[in-house]
This record gives structure tokens, sequence and C-alpha cells, in this order.
């Protein structure tokens, strides 16, 4: 297949040296450029999801966007539960609305759905308080 034997052949200069070896060398450069500033941009996405997830952690009183993102609602639903009064919220300037995250975690765990057993416990201890059983 080959006309060329093995011992012919010999490897391309990565220096300056032809052209082919300054074409590669300038291949791996821009790769490994490539790879520091994708790497770079991961990081910095990285560092963004841990500050703003730390702004939940540590900050008491959330504005709209930042209510809307702890809760895992749209901006404009959380809107519709303010306007229906459904959710507690501030207004200390009449316009722009707040929100205390202690108070958005008692409202999410509020209207609590019991689960069957609960329930058949209830009914249970209900009859057997007027004398019935099940």
């Amino acid at each position: 297949m080959f006309s060329r034997r093995q011992s012919e052949l010999q490897p391309l200069p990565l220096g300056n040296e032809g052209k082919e070896g300054g074409v590669l060398q300038a291949s791996l450069e821009s790769l490994n450029l490539y790879k520091n500033i994708t790497m770079a941009e991961e990081l910095k996405q990285v560092a963004d999801l841990v500050s703003e997830n730390t702004i939940f952690c540590t900050k008491e009183v959330l504005t709209s966007d930042e209510a809307s993102r702890y809760l895992g609602i749209s901006k404009s639903y959380l809107y519709k539960l303010t306007m229906s009064k459904q959710i507690p919220h501030y207004k200390p300037m009449g316009k722009m609305c707040y929100f205390n995250r202690l108070e958005l975690e008692a409202w999410l765990q509020s209207n609590r759905v019991a689960t069957e057993a609960e329930i058949n416990s209830r009914a249970q201890s209900y009859c057997m308080k007027k004398g019935g059983a099940l």
C-alpha cells in the first residue's frame, strides 16, 4: 500500500522549523487558549451560582426577582399572588414589593395535606370518641 518504509518517515517538527510545524504549533496554542477561556467561563458560572444561592441563605428581605427564584415560580405568578393578597409581602414606598424569606417559607408550608395514614388515624380516633367502631 505505502511506498515509504517505516524508517523513512519522520515526525513533523513542532517548532517554527517548517510550515507544517508552525501551523501545528499555532493550532496547539489556540486550542490551549480556547480551553483556558472555556474553563474560565465555566468557573465564572459556578461562582455566580454559588453567590446567587448564598443570597437566599443570608438575605432576610428579598426583592420580587429573588422571591420568584426562591419560590420556583414565575414573576407574573408572584405578582398575581401579591395582587390577590394570598402571599405575605411588604410595600414600604407603595410601589416596590419586598418579601420576608422566613414568611415565604411559612407560606410555602401552609395548607399541609395529610397522608392517608394520618386521615385513617383521625377517623379511627373520632369514631372511638363517639362509641362506634370502624
